[in-house]
C-alpha cells in the first residue's frame, strides 16, 4: 500500500529542489492512486508550468501551500483562474490585476522595499501585502537588513518555496554570511517540522 503523506512529502521535497519531471512522477503516481484528491492534479500542473517558468511555479507552489489548509477549494479555484490567465485569457487576467488591491504598486515590476513595508502596514499583514503583489511585482532589495528581513517574513509565512529562491538567487553575493547560513537552517527546520505533521 502506498503511504500517501510519505510520497506528497518525497514530491514537494522534490519540487522545492527544482526536480519538476522527478515530482511531476509523484504527482502523477498520487493523483491515479488517489483520484477524489484534486490537489495532486494541481502540483502536477505547477510542474507542468515550470517548464515556462520556475518563478511563477514556485510563486504558484507558495500560495496555494499557505492557502489550501483555510480552503481547499477556493485555493484550487485560484490557481486554476491564475493559470487560465496566464495562458492568455486576457480578460481574466485583467480581472485578477484588478482584485489586487488599486493601492497595490501601479504595473510596476518592481517595488523597493521601504514601498512594500508601507503596503504591509496598510494591508494589515505581511501575508496579505505579499500575497498581492507575489505574481505581478517583484520586491526589490537595496540592502543586506532588508533582504534577511524580507526573507525572515516569507519564512514566518510559510512562504518557503519563495524564500528559498530569494536565498538562492542572492547566495553568491553573501556567500558564507553567517545569517545566510541561519536562514538556510530556518527554512530546513521548518520543512522538517511540516513534514512530520
Amino acid at each position: 500500500m502506498i503511504n500517501e503523506n510519505r510520497l506528497l512529502n518525497e514530491a514537494n521535497s522534490l519540487f522545492v529542489q527544482k526536480k519538476f519531471d522527478e515530482a511531476l512522477f509523484l504527482y502523477s503516481q498520487l493523483s491515479s492512486n488517489f483520484p477524489q484528491n484534486k490537489e495532486y492534479k494541481v502540483y502536477a500542473l505547477f510542474c507542468d508550468i515550470a517548464t515556462e517558468d520556475v518563478q511563477k511555479a514556485m510563486s504558484l507552489f507558495d500560495y496555494f501551500s499557505v492557502i489550501k489548509d483555510e480552503n481547499l477549494d477556493e485555493a484550487i479555484k485560484y490557481v486554476e483562474d491564475v493559470i487560465n490567465a496566464y495562458d492568455g485569457d486576457i480578460d481574466k487576467m485583467m480581472e485578477i490585476l484588478k482584485d489586487l488591491s488599486t493601492s497595490t504598486v501601479e504595473s510596476l515590476d518592481a517595488i523597493r522595499y521601504e514601498d512594500f513595508k508601507k503596503l504591509i502596514e496598510s494591508r494589515g499583514s505581511f501575508r496579505i501585502a505579499f500575497e498581492d503583489i507575489m505574481f505581478s511585482t517583484k520586491v526589490a532589495i537595496e540592502n543586506k537588513d532588508d533582504f534577511f528581513d524580507f526573507v525572515t517574513k516569507l519564512i514566518d509565512n510559510d512562504f518557503n518555496t519563495t524564500a528559498y529562491s530569494y536565498l538562492d538567487g542572492f547566495n553568491e553575493y553573501f556567500s558564507y554570511d553567517k545569517e545566510i547560513e541561519k536562514l538556510y537552517k530556518k527554512l530546513e527546520e521548518k520543512n522538517l517540522a511540516a513534514n512530520h505533521k
